[in-house]
């Protein structure tokens, strides 16, 4: 997360820690499809489609050409997710595992 200016680090990581058990409470897709709604703007959550449209493909060794071409994501954005899927949090595998993604990291 970007730092606000008016909170410190604590307050930060509380905040994103809120956020994260606010997901949880989410009960089935339509649940979560409206939360999402609330709490972004449309181009956020396009922005976070996008990003998740791509992890299957990168997964699937797909060139990021060959990604761009079929899903109209940014090459920039392409390699951004590939950082993270390569190197962040383990977030996108776990989920694209549980979802019967391929299994990396």
């Amino acid at each position: 997360m970007k730092p606000h200016k008016d909170y410190s680090s604590r307050q930060e990581s509380m905040a994103e820690q809120r956020l994260a058990e606010a997901l949880l409470t989410l009960r089935s897709v339509e649940e979560c499809r409206a939360f999402l709604r609330d709490l972004c703007t449309p181009a956020e959550l396009q922005a976070m489609a996008d990003r998740w449209a791509v992890v299957r493909d990168l997964e699937r060794g797909l060139p990021y050409r060959d990604i761009h071409d079929h899903t109209g994501v940014s090459v920039t954005t392409i390699g951004r997710v590939a950082r993270y899927l390569a190197q962040g949090n383990g977030g996108y595998a776990m989920a694209s595992r549980r979802l019967g993604g391929p299994a990396r990291g």
